[in-house]
């Protein structure tokens, strides 16, 4: 694609790689590029990073009809800045813009523009370890009207955020609640989509979870609220007599790239592994009976997030005895090291950006 770059007159100052948070923290430039009918996807830019000027009538304000997507840089130990999987972020992009009525984009130009990105904003990658860059994708719509249809046109944009290590203190089991009460998606919805308002479902769950001391929200299925779907911000697993079980995509449940990476790793090493339904009751009985060994999650932000406990009504899962699993170790270890270029890629994963 034609792209036009324009750089920042004055750029902020770097901030401490031991300091970073989670997405607080924006660099100086930004990728946008806009759609329209008649030109399809068009004005392809790199420009400083600023505020987006709206109409108060566009309608992604008023309807939400926007996705995004949530992939990182990484810097290896020689200092070469690397991607992870970037083309399945793409490519899950387009079916979430299916799902929305919003036009696709060639992926591989959407790469291309990113490494673009990158290459300009390669000082704000971080060094310190497990530090990363965390870059965010983004379709809305842009058409000024009230009136519920899909939109004319449309603003695509990439930010990018400098981002610490997920566990500064220690790669420790967090502990979840299932709820009832709450339904986040149903079948046939746009469940499965990386929408804002898959997200906005999720937060008072989320919240009455932490007011409980819980870190995260475990979904049930939401038509018989029986069958486990996923979490808060990952997809779950379960390790029970020595198989890695995770439920299917039934079109409720986020197809997550570190879930595949999961599912693709334990088979190359030979473990037995599912993607089945699984309701709570299984996981319950599971524990009573003592085949439950593992439960963790999986995302682009944790990698790997183990899991020591589990509560549903007045019922507590306590797993591992507080301690991290094998299998959760192994593949903690195993997908970070992948992304910093610690070992070798066995399944043409990475992407070099310079």
């Amino acid at each position: 694609m034609d792209l036009s770059i324009t750089k920042a007159e004055r750029l902020k100052p770097k901030p401490d790689d031991t300091q970073l948070g989670f997405g607080n923290i924006f660099t100086d430039h930004m990728f946008n590029m806009d759609y329209s009918p008649d030109k399809g996807w068009h004005d392809a830019r790199i420009e400083p990073y600023a505020p987006l000027s709206l109409d108060p009538s566009t309608m992604f304000l008023h309807y939400g009809q926007g996705a995004f997507e949530g992939l990182k840089a990484y810097r290896t130990d020689s200092g070469k800045i690397q991607l992870f999987r970037p083309l399945d972020n793409f490519r899950r992009m387009n079916r979430s813009c299916r799902l929305l009525c919003m036009p696709k984009l060639d992926v591989e130009a959407a790469l291309e523009s990113l490494k673009q990105l990158l290459r300009l904003e390669k000082d704000w990658v971080p060094r310190a370890s497990e530090t990363s860059l965390y870059i965010r994708p983004t379709i809305f719509a842009t058409d000024p009207f009230l009136g519920v249809r899909a939109s004319h046109n449309y603003r695509y944009f990439v930010i990018l955020s400098p981002v610490g290590a997920y566990y500064p203190e220690g790669f420790n089991p967090v502990k979840i609640m299932v709820t009832k009460d709450h339904v986040r998606a149903v079948r046939g919805g746009v469940g499965e989509a990386k929408t804002p308002g898959n997200y906005a479902a999720s937060l008072l769950a989320g919240e009455k979870a932490h007011e409980d001391g819980y870190t995260q929200v475990l979904w049930l299925d939401g038509i018989e609220q029986k069958y486990i779907e996923e979490v808060g911000s990952m997809n779950i697993f379960f390790v029970i007599n020595g198989e890695v079980v995770t439920p299917e995509l039934t079109g409720s449940i986020l197809p997550g790239i570190t879930r595949d990476t999961v599912l693709a790793l334990t088979t190359t090493w030979g473990m037995p592994v599912s993607e089945r339904k699984i309701s709570i009751n299984d996981v319950f009985d599971a524990h009573q009976s003592g085949a439950l060994q593992e439960i963790f999650g999986s995302g682009t932000a944790a990698v790997i997030s183990p899991v020591g406990e589990l509560r549903y009504d007045d019922r507590v899962v306590a797993v591992g005895d507080g301690k991290v699993g094998p299998v959760a170790q192994k593949l903690f270890k195993a997908i970070m090291d992948i992304q910093y270029g610690r070992s070798e890629d066995p399944k043409g994963w990475i992407v070099p950006v310079d």
